[in-house]
């Protein structure tokens, strides 16, 4: 597990070196993964409807909602490396 939790933060850091910048699909996947498989499940109140990102971001988190925190931290992983991060 720890080695996992390593590759998972190594990843995280990983992305922030990508030359060019994921679509917005892209990057609503990676931060729904990311707080997944940091945070856990999506919590609090979602935001009001003029928050546009903000709502996408809840919304994208709250599709993965059951997923497993070790689950979450390897798709993360995978589609970092997808990105040739």
């Amino acid at each position: 597990m720890a080695d996992l939790e390593q590759q998972f933060l190594a990843a995280s850091e990983a992305i922030k070196k990508l030359g060019e910048r994921p679509d917005n699909d892209t990057l609503l996947k990676l931060y729904a993964l990311y707080k997944q498989g940091s945070v856990g499940d999506v919590d609090g109140p979602k935001p009001g409807f003029f928050d546009f990102v903000g709502t996408a971001k809840y919304e994208a988190w709250a599709k993965l909602k059951g997923t497993a925190r070790d689950a979450a931290q390897s798709k993360y992983i995978e589609l970092v490396h997808s990105l040739g991060a």
